[in-house]
């Protein structure tokens, strides 16, 4: 049989909603897959607007998800941790409170960050043993990782293992059924649960996924029979299996992502490469069979994420300030801990008086926040710095529009009330690299600090730096300057004056050679 495939010309791609009354009807989700050799890059676009950007590198893969048999290296009772050696070059960090022995009450970490439910409640903080009297160093345990390494830190790893599937999160040694929080309605929620009771099992535990909805007992079951095929083939292989090493590695990104967002409300996913087209085909096919149709290869010959205007919004995320469509904008500061986001009217000047204008802009600003959030993937802490309003009725509108807004985000966050300074703080689970880590790398002029010397200060640095040198000068030797370009335009056209004063002080020649290779604020003195 032939490949078909179905081709989208550039008027097809479903505009961007200006209508109000539009905009509250249910999000349009188009998925676009860039896949070379080197990279995968998927964008999740809704309605017109770049919703999340993913990128996975071949050298660079992500590890989380994946189980590893490793070895205890290093037991740090004072912290109630441990380091364990899963084979990379970091040791992972395993923390008490994500360690049980099968003696203990079940408790369970969720791989997929949109299952939100109640967990099982966990055996008394007294009766928990305390690490070390757990796990000794040279332990061999099974572990998954839970977070990437991020910066200077290695993985954040657990024994709760989760095993995610299209319908629901498989969770060994635990009894615990759940829902998830995203599923409202009662009815629904009611028969799901009558599904889930009917196909406990004694090898675990588990809690159906918000693509479960409108499923039929049939699918689910089938989902859970592949999940529980696996944990009994990662066990036998973790009996015989050296360690380190790994045991089980997680979907890669395109299938993760065709798992986790490709829902019978995505309008299409594009691919821009055949053999990737076909993989994606043959994952569907097995998980999710109605939704084949959706699929379609990009075939035009201008690069897909550029034909569909990605790039350009690509661009501007990586951007400190965000503009509003009111003309107001953010600003965005990050340090390695905390995001700074701070909300300015900009041009936006309003219709009525001030309290209005800053409201409106107040309220465009939440939900802008929360989309560069998810876009960005910032994580940790988050301060809100919205523009002071007097009426505590418009600050609380502020604050719920907010809190509905966070709901389309699946990374775990929680959010404490806006201040009467106008301050929301909140944190947000890091999921994996930020944008900004991964497709920047810190300047190697300013060193990550984001500015650098200005002319002026380096100019008179090196006014200074010279003066210091004449101790060192022998009679009739000159001072020779090598520096960057701009910098010795601006002494020879700024401070002129002040080279020929700072000559006849030191009563030596200086001579200045611009040089190219230097860096904005470096320089080298020497004689001759």
């Amino acid at each position: 049989m032939g490949l078909v495939v179905e081709e989208r010309s550039r008027h097809s791609f479903p505009a961007a909603r200006t209508d109000p009354q539009l905009e509250r009807q249910r999000v349009k989700q188009d998925i676009f897959i860039n896949n070379t050799p080197q990279e995968s890059r998927i964008a999740i676009v809704e309605d017109g607007a770049l919703a999340e950007f993913l990128v996975e590198r071949r050298q660079e893969r992500g590890i989380a998800g994946n189980i590893y048999k490793g070895k205890v290296a290093r037991v740090l009772p004072g912290m109630q941790a441990a380091f364990v050696d899963i084979g990379m070059d970091k040791a992972a960090f395993l923390h008490v409170s994500d360690f049980s022995t099968s003696s203990e009450i079940g408790a369970y970490t969720a791989a997929e960050n949109e299952i939100i439910v109640e967990p099982p409640k966990p055996a008394h903080p007294s009766r928990r043993l305390p690490i070390e009297k757990q796990l000794t160093h040279g332990q061999e345990i099974l572990v998954q990782v839970a977070k990437d390494p991020l910066g200077t830190k290695g993985a954040r790893i657990t024994s709760h293992v989760s095993l995610p599937g299209r319908y629901l999160v498989f969770m060994p040694n635990v009894s615990h059924v759940g829902i998830s929080r995203r599923i409202e309605d009662d009815k629904e929620r009611k028969r799901l649960k009558e599904i889930a009771l009917s196909m406990t099992t004694e090898e675990g535990g588990f809690i159906l996924r918000t693509a479960s909805e409108g499923r039929s007992k049939r699918e689910i079951q089938r989902d859970l029979a592949f999940l529980t095929k696996l944990w009994r083939g990662v066990k036998k292989k973790a009996e015989t299996a050296p360690s380190p090493s790994p045991i089980h590695q997680d979907l890669d990104l395109v299938t993760r992502t065709i798992r986790d967002f490709f829902t019978t409300e995505t309008h299409q996913v594009y691919v821009d490469q055949v053999k990737e087209y076909r993989r994606i085909l043959e994952f569907v096919s097995h998980f999710m069979p109605r939704l084949k149709s959706k699929v379609t290869l990009y075939t035009d010959p201008e690069p897909i994420m550029d034909h569909f205007g990605v790039e350009a919004q690509v661009t501007k995320a990586l951007e400190s300030k965000v503009w509003l469509r009111s003309g107001g904008y953010l600003v965005i500061g990050r340090t390695e801990a905390l995001t700074a986001i701070d909300v300015n009217t900009g041009r936006f000047v309003g219709r009525r008086n001030q309290e209005e204008t800053i409201f409106r802009t107040n309220l465009e600003a939440a939900e802008e926040v929360v989309h560069q959030l998810r876009l960005r993937n910032i994580g940790g802490i988050i301060v809100i710095d919205f523009i002071d309003m007097e009426k505590e009725g418009n600050r609380k509108r502020v604050y719920e529009t907010l809190k509905e807004a966070i709901k389309k985000d699946k990374a775990r966050t929680n959010i404490l009330k806006i201040s009467e300074l106008g301050l929301v703080e909140m944190t947000r689970q890091r999921t994996r690299e930020s944008l900004e880590n991964m497709l920047l790398s810190p300047c190697a002029y300013c060193e990550g600090h984001g500015r650098v010397k200005s002319n002026v200060t380096v100019a008179y640095e090196i006014l200074r730096a010279i003066k210091k040198e004449k101790v060192n000068l022998q009679d009739g030797k000159r001072i020779v300057v090598r520096l960057h370009p701009d910098i010795a335009n601006f002494l020879y056209d700024d401070e002129n004056q002040s080279l020929d004063f700072l000559e006849r002080e030191i009563n030596h020649k200086i001579i200045l050679k611009a040089a190219e290779r230097l860096r904005h604020d470096q320089y080298e003195i020497s004689t001759i």
